[in-house]
């Protein structure tokens, strides 16, 4: 078998004898009249005038080469454009002996061509073009990866992701479905009043979630600034003290922590905010959006990944955060002490992450909801792990937050948003002491924000998800349903 440069040095070969004919290998622009879906989708009027004995219809088509079978004075090729794929067939006869030779000795598999001809089926009852001419787009000087064993080492996958999606249809279909599940969901939210609008990337402050930020800097204003975390969460807010009375966003967001099945440093979330509404109507739209997606994406509300079986349809349950940590560990997190946690994570050789009250219940937490298949609403959320939450009028140390569990994980956040300055400026205080003990992904202060506050926001309702809901209805890592995932450099690793 012939080494990479080995092919690399042929292929150069056969590119000089394009520019030996004063050929240009690489134009910049094509003939191309028909995509091969508008072919295959209007076949039968293109065949019908050669079927009745009449003139037939000539239209230039263009892709990759996919395969090339060659039977003496004719070659078969696949071509590929992207919306199909079509067979052409070459024949010396037609094409005249210095075309049709010219082809063998100068094209390969991979390359991208225009052919013109006309329709016809084969015996085989194969739908395809008959070449009348053949012009080169463009040569391709490496090969493409063998069909059964190219691309097999994950990492490689991804490197190399165009490859990987034009070798494995399944992957760009998935691809695909992806587009429709943010399409599907972009269209909900305008069906119900929802105004979408974008919010900045860059920010003085993060907010809106715990996570690690990314660090940046601006030159010109001389300031040091950080990626967002959130889909605009303290900026749609000011959008409801602006009188905006419901708005979204479907953006990037990106968090500087580790990479697996569940978490990646850049993916998109969509966030809404709804002015007059509360957790309790949040619940209520968010589930009718979930069962549109499933059906609308995926054709079904049943699905099985991550060893968890769930229906998205039917009126789904709640649960309690406090009740189940406290049936799942014996613990209360209203009623304990760091120690006792800690000594509970120990037991359950659990290896948790900063040592603040705030993150400790959360580790407990991410233990018990391992074994919840869902989907669930949890609620009864404590004030101590939902700093941007209102509180329960009943019980000041639960807020009204609602989070979606399926497969073990949470899929959904929301809340009755927090519109007292005063206890969110407290709320601030006690974030920011917990980012001085050292708790990385404690939420930054915003003292702009509070003073927004102080102007008045109305009662609001706010929300968000991200493509981890599309991974786990998919059942497929996040990376693998990314277009290009982040990957180290070679001259890295």
């Amino acid at each position: 078998m012939s080494s990479i440069d080995e092919i690399r040095d042929a292929k150069i070969k056969k590119l000089k004898l394009f520019k030996n004919k004063g050929i240009n290998p690489y134009k910049a622009e094509s003939k191309r009249e028909l995509s091969l879906k508008e072919v295959i989708d209007s076949f039968d009027t293109l065949e019908k005038p050669a079927r009745r004995g009449g003139k037939k219809e000539e239209k230039w088509i263009a892709g990759r080469i996919m395969s090339i079978r060659g039977q003496g004075a004719i070659v078969f090729i696949t071509l590929n454009d992207g919306t199909g794929l079509f067979q052409a067939l070459l024949k010396k006869d037609i094409l005249g002996n210095e075309k049709f030779n010219f082809f063998n000795e100068a094209v390969d598999i991979g390359d991208f061509i225009e052919v013109l001809g006309s329709f016809f089926t084969t015996k085989r009852g194969e739908k395809t073009i008959e070449a009348k001419d053949w012009t080169m787009l463009s040569k391709s000087l490496l090969p493409l990866p063998e069909k059964w064993h190219g691309l097999q080492d994950i990492e490689e996958r991804f490197r190399k992701r165009y490859l990987d999606i034009l070798m494995n249809p399944e992957i760009k279909e998935l691809l695909i479905k992806k587009t429709k599940f943010w399409d599907t969901a972009r269209t909900f939210m305008k069906e119900h009043g929802f105004l979408e609008i974008e919010t900045p990337t860059l920010e003085v402050t993060t907010g809106g979630a715990e996570a690690t930020p990314f660090k940046t800097y601006n030159e010109d204003f001389k300031l040091s600034l950080f990626l967002r975390i959130s889909v605009g969460e303290l900026w749609q807010k000011r959008l409801m003290a602006a009188g905006f009375p419901k708005t979204f966003e479907i953006g990037r967001t990106f968090r500087n922590e580790g990479t697996d099945a569940n978490h990646l440093q850049e993916f998109t979330n969509l966030e809404f905010y709804w002015a007059y509404a509360n957790y309790e109507d949040g619940m209520k739209l968010v589930e009718e959006l979930y069962k549109k997606i499933a059906m609308d994406v995926f054709g079904k509300t049943k699905f099985e990944t991550r060893g968890h079986k769930f229906d998205l349809g039917g009126k789904w349950k709640r649960i309690d955060y406090r009740e189940i940590i406290k049936k799942e560990t014996g613990i209360d997190v209203l009623q304990t002490t760091e120690k006792e946690i800690k000594n509970k994570l120990e037991e359950l050789k659990i290896v948790y992450d900063g040592d603040t009250m705030e993150r400790l219940v959360d580790t407990l937490w991410k233990h018990c909801r391992k074994q919840i298949s869902g989907p669930v609403f949890l609620t009864g959320h404590p004030k101590l792990v939902s700093p941007l939450s209102k509180s329960m009028e009943k019980n000041p140390e639960l807020t009204e937050r609602f989070q979606i569990i399926i497969a073990g994980a949470e899929v959904g956040n929301g809340f009755s948003e927090l519109n007292d300055p005063i206890d969110q400026a407290e709320r601030f205080e006690m974030q920011q002491k917990l980012l001085k003990a050292g708790d990385k992904e404690a939420m930054m202060p915003d003292k702009e924000f509070v003073e927004m506050l102080e102007y008045g926001m109305p009662p609001t309702c706010g929300f968000g998800f991200g493509e981890l809901l599309f991974a786990f209805l998919a059942d497929k890592p996040l990376r693998e349903t990314q277009f290009f995932p982040l990957m180290k450099p070679k001259n890295l690793e």
